[in-house]
């Protein structure tokens, strides 16, 4: 059983108010003293709690109080102790982006879910891309393009009608979003262990920003350069039988 909880709490006043009862009920310590990391809030909260704290080492444990919580566990203030000590853990890596603006300055970030490249302008982007040092694709005309995780695959890369993946798969989904040119590319399954570059055709008339989890932009940018970073670990808990790998497999049957 943990020794040392923290509670961490988005904004929203019905976060705070659980947090504040689940302070009284177990107390509390700072994330650097804690075993176990308890975040309350949505997904959004999720990922930002997992960015703040993933030099510590220490998983993370949500309950649900946002309007998302496909990465958060059931709301309960019973028996939380044994809960989180029964709890199985899944462990994700994030992608590192690496986006070089059209003045060549660098800009690197960290995405738990995806890096988005996005049309910044009235014309739609036009990008190439390649994996591995070789060109794949030589023009793609579209709204944008995204690299995901497994993890990240029911979010922005789901709406964007890109596949859901297994939490284990050794995959990422490369997806475009409204993809004018070539019409039918359904986007790629590419394996974690790729560099995928995305080059900006035509930058200054189609500026395109890159996104990292929606936390991070880089805008007017000629190149971005996304992988997989394995030396990052993020470690979340589940109840049993709700875990990551049963949440992607349910979300398919929806």
């Amino acid at each position: 059983m943990p020794r040392a909880i923290a509670f961490e709490a988005s904004s929203a006043p019905m976060a705070q108010a659980a947090a504040e009862r689940l302070r009284a009920l177990h107390g509390t310590v700072p994330p650097e003293r804690a075993e176990v990391i308890v975040a309350l809030g949505g997904d959004g909260f999720m990922l930002q709690t997992l960015h703040a704290t993933m030099m510590l080492g220490v998983p993370v444990y949500g309950m649900n109080r946002g309007t998302i919580g496909f990465l958060m566990n059931e709301y309960s203030e019973e028996d939380l102790p044994a809960r989180i000590d029964a709890a199985e853990e899944e462990v994700i890596n994030p992608l590192v982006m690496t986006a070089t603006s059209i003045d060549g300055r660098v800009h690197e970030a960290l995405a738990i879910n995806e890096v988005a490249l996005l049309r910044a302008g009235p014309q739609a982007a036009k990008l190439a891309i390649h994996v591995d040092g070789r060109m794949r694709l030589a023009e793609l005309v579209c709204d944008g393009a995204l690299v995901a995780t497994p993890a990240g695959s029911t979010a922005y890369n789901y709406s964007a009608h890109g596949p859901i993946l297994p939490i284990g798969a050794e995959v990422l989904a490369l997806t475009a979003m409204a993809a004018f040119r070539p019409r039918r590319w359904r986007g790629a399954l590419l394996p974690k262990s790729c560099t995928v570059r995305i080059e900006v055709l035509e930058p200054e008339k189609r500026p395109v920003m890159a996104d990292a989890d929606s936390r991070q932009s880089v805008r007017d940018v000629a190149t971005v350069e996304i992988r997989s970073k394995t030396s990052v670990r993020h470690r979340l808990l589940f109840d049993p039988g709700h875990g990551l790998e049963e949440r992607l497999t349910r979300e398919q049957f929806v």
